[in-house]
């Protein structure tokens, strides 16, 4: 089915990355189509790299574009309840993501993930076993590279990273296999329930073959899916799971031990988890991972989560920019080794989160708790030994004098980074720059 037959006139909600790789998209593959672009900040990111053909506006928004468009490609970032999209859907204008247009084009397998946390890591995990097993795999979505910017007719496989913003805007992505990693409090900034965040997560298994859940949430449990399910679980027995083979503990695959955990250079059990989805995913994807267990053995984890960046005079500086919500920095949490004394920054943009779950494990920790940025003084009651800094380099200057030998040092916000950085990543290297010249 052609989707495109009846376009003519697209607008473009949204620029950046994701907006350049949309315009990009269609004037390579659909160049009869016209293409606007609205950004409704004054001096959006990517605008130098427009091209000069296509009509831009910016600081604010043209109704009569929307209205007119036979089309609107809406950046992730982007509410859908806004009133002038809203507006524009109540007059019958279509309004999908990237994503969507993804799905119209592509014929090849894809493996989807989504969850609150964990996905970056799976993603690009099971893109790098797929490519040891010898196919060419294209990895993106929501990490990385866009998913329009992937397409290429030699691809074997895709691998995307799906977020509950770029899922809400997707309705035709057929997948060989997704997975559900797990669901806690996030982005409710943007939804009006937990319920309605789980929804959105759960159009991952609109149109899967199968599916891969998390038997220990049962909140990755879709109502209705008759396709292959498979569960994973760290604390009892699954289809994917841990067990003890001879006083060893092994990643399990149907009952077959497959590879020992101390293994790993991945560090946590939140990571444990991680490979058992990684595994389960490529098995119903057909994709023979036993003969190239050294690609997950080596995988040493993604840039900017639980990152060693510096280790000297027996201090570790560990990075973990990308725990975003709660739930991200209490899996960083639950996977340290601690000699000495942790050092903990948090702080940034909460987006409405609860931060209390912190508190009964931050209280187990020897710790000192750092807080800075926005929402920092959201963090004060979780501990005694709470401070308070402008900035994460203000934190870093005091606390330095103070560390010793076993010490650890962690940036785990579990908030945004907006209000004093670009993004996680800019948060990250930050970071690592500044262990790098306190070390």
């Amino acid at each position: 089915m052609n989707r495109w037959q009846d376009i003519r006139q697209v607008v473009v909600v949204g620029l950046g990355v994701t907006g350049l790789s949309v315009v990009k998209y269609i004037q390579k593959y659909h160049p009869e189509v016209a293409v606007q672009v609205m950004d409704t900040r004054e001096a959006p990111p990517g605008i130098e790299q427009l091209p000069g053909d296509v009509e831009m506006y910016q600081g604010g928004w043209r109704t009569e574009w929307l209205n007119k468009a036979d089309l609107v490609v809406v950046n992730p970032g982007i509410s859908l309840a806004t009133p002038e999209l809203q507006s524009a859907r109540s007059r019958g204008v279509a309004i999908v993501g990237d994503i969507e247009l993804f799905a119209w084009h592509v014929h090849q397998p894809v493996i989807a993930i989504t969850g609150s946390n964990g996905k970056s890591t799976v993603t690009d995990l099971t893109g790098k076993m797929a490519e040891a097993a010898g196919l060419k795999v294209g990895v993106g979505g929501n990490i990385g590279v866009p998913a329009l910017d992937l397409i290429d007719g030699a691809m074997d496989l895709y691998v995307l990273e799906l977020s509950s913003f770029q899922l809400e805007t997707t309705s035709h992505l057929r997948v060989k296999a997704a997975a559900f990693l797990n669901l806690s409090e996030d982005h409710m900034d943007r939804y009006d329930s937990m319920a309605a965040y789980r929804q959105a997560k759960l159009r991952i298994f609109s149109h899967a073959e199968s599916i891969v859940v998390n038997q220990d949430d049962p909140a990755t449990y879709p109502e209705n899916f008759s396709g292959n399910q498979v569960r994973f679980s760290l604390n009892q027995p699954a289809d994917f799971s841990v067990e003890m083979v001879d006083g060893t503990e092994y990643l399990s695959a149907k009952g077959q031990p497959v590879i020992e955990t101390g293994t790993l250079r991945l560090v946590g059990r939140h990571n444990v988890a991680n490979a058992l989805t990684v595994i389960a995913l490529l098995h119903l994807a057909d994709i023979d991972y036993l003969s190239h267990l050294d690609a997950l053995k080596n995988y040493m984890g993604l840039t900017h989560r639980c990152q060693l960046v510096e280790e000297r005079h027996g201090i570790k500086w560990v990075n973990d920019s990308k725990a975003t919500n709660v739930a991200s920095t209490l899996a960083a949490l639950s996977g340290l080794q601690l000699n000495g004394r942790l050092y903990l920054l948090v702080g940034g943009v909460g987006k409405g989160a609860d931060f209390s779950p912190l508190k009964p494990v931050l209280s187990s920790l020897n710790l000192e708790l750092c807080c800075f940025g926005r929402d920092g003084k959201q963090f004060m009651a979780l501990h005694s030994s709470a401070r308070l800094y402008g900035t994460m380099e203000d934190a870093l200057q005091e606390i330095t004098p103070e560390l010793k030998s076993g010490d650890i040092v962690m940036l785990s916000p579990a908030c945004a980074s907006f209000d004093q950085y670009k993004n996680f990543m800019a948060r990250g290297d930050a970071f690592a720059r500044l262990a790098h010249r306190f070390a």
